[in-house]
């Protein structure tokens, strides 16, 4: 009996000494906190980011972690609350570099758009050394007043007065499609299918904008306004966009050679190829009378013929060239006309979507993305291989004006 007592008084003994150590412990860390609670309550913690479980746990060990001292108290329930902090970061650093990235892209597109004005200044500013002749270079037309040019030689100066522009078309060098937009901005073509304009360039036939009728060119002037035509061209001129673009003169010859002798045309066959065969071809008997039957019994003209036929002087006195081998400078009248816009077919694309943008046109259409003109310049020197140096030279002397007034670097593989 005093045995078991004894253990009763032990046990309770034991119990008070335990219940005084807990008491000691709780006072030591400052009791309980509901504070965590409260702060739940009232939704003073972000929501949406985890269960309630996890938050819950989460803010039991934080706040004892920061009473405690202790980073290790409960090492899994920590590492849910490293998760979270883990995933928020992870959200406000793909934000950041998306931040990055725009700053990047509107820096670069600032930048862009810089260096196409830069070379755009670059360009205008060697036209103007040329033909003011501060360089070397002479060329016929030059010093020539705008009023002393006859109406024939301003047909390639294409006018939109909605939109007041003026185009210069060059054979060659993409000339198709820029007519194309010229005629949905001038809304000059009735589409069959909607009976209504065209508003999309790349929908108008091709075969079609060549139509000199749907285009209103300065050479038209005369009959549509009389004597006070030059008035008016010269008001447009001051008041209008001009744009033109251009091409390495000996890649584009290389071009119209192709385009036009290099498959049957019988236009250009009677008109030109079937001089060239006459005159250089040492063709006996009298020609086929067609190009069909010119190619079919193969007899075409020759590259070299096509040159021979440019450099002699009697075809300068018969005319001042085709639109398709005609000089730039002859075509467009750089020196009296002050363009705006100088584009190149080298650059087509960049060159041809910041110009949409300065004429306050690229919201009504887009440059057609069709096929491009596949003459390279790296084909220059095979072209040229079987043409004697010395008319290689002459023949860039008749070109020499649009090398330098555009910028295209002398050929000298072609030429040495």
């Amino acid at each position: 009996m005093g045995t078991w007592r004894g253990l009763q008084v032990a046990f309770l003994l034991g119990s008070l000494f335990m219940i005084l150590l807990i008491i000691v412990y709780w006072d030591d860390v400052g009791g309980f906190s509901l504070h965590p609670f409260q702060d739940l309550k009232h939704g003073s913690l972000h929501s949406g980011c985890c269960s309630p479980i996890f938050t819950r746990a989460s803010l039991s060990v934080s706040t004892m972690q920061t009473q405690t001292g202790s980073s290790t108290t409960v090492p899994t329930i920590t590492s849910s609350t490293t998760f979270l902090s883990k995933g928020a970061a992870k959200k406000h650093t793909e934000e950041e570099q998306k931040k990055v990235k725009s700053r990047k892209y509107e820096e670069n597109k600032r930048t862009h758009v810089l260096v196409d004005k830069s070379e755009q200044e670059v360009r205008k500013q060697r036209i103007m050394n040329m033909c003011s002749g501060s360089d070397t270079v002479e060329f016929p037309g030059r010093t020539r007043a705008f009023e002393q040019i006859p109406n024939r030689e301003l047909d390639h100066l294409i006018v939109d007065d909605t939109h007041q522009i003026i185009y210069c078309y060059v054979p060659k060098v993409a000339c198709t499609n820029w007519k194309r937009v010229m005629v949905v901005l001038a809304q000059s073509l009735i589409s069959p299918s909607s009976g209504k304009p065209y508003t999309d360039p790349e929908a108008v036939p091709p075969d079609l904008v060549h139509n000199s009728s749907l285009h209103l060119t300065f050479a038209k002037f005369w009959h549509h306004y009389g004597s006070l035509s030059r008035h008016l061209m010269a008001l447009k001129l001051q008041h209008y966009t001009k744009f033109l673009f251009v091409r390495d003169p000996f890649v584009r010859l290389i071009s119209a050679f192709r385009n036009k002798f290099g498959r049957p045309n019988e236009d250009f066959y009677r008109q030109f190829g079937s001089v060239m065969l006459r005159r250089y071809g040492n063709v006996s008997g009298s020609l086929p009378e067609t190009a069909a039957e010119a190619f079919a019994a193969g007899i075409k003209p020759t590259f070299q013929q096509f040159i021979t036929y440019l450099l002699d002087p009697e075809t300068e006195k018969e005319s001042i060239f085709n639109e398709h081998w005609r000089q730039v400078y002859r075509l467009c009248h750089p020196c009296q006309v002050k363009y705006n816009f100088i584009g190149r077919l080298e650059t087509l694309e960049t060159d041809a979507e910041q110009l949409l943008k300065d004429l306050k046109v690229d919201h009504l259409l887009r440059f057609p993305s069709g096929a491009r003109n596949r003459t390279a310049t790296s084909w220059e020197k095979d072209w040229f291989a079987q043409i004697p140096i010395t008319k290689r030279r002459e023949l860039y002397k008749l070109y020499q004006p649009d090398f330098e007034l555009f910028g295209y670097p002398k050929p000298d593989s072609v030429l040495h």
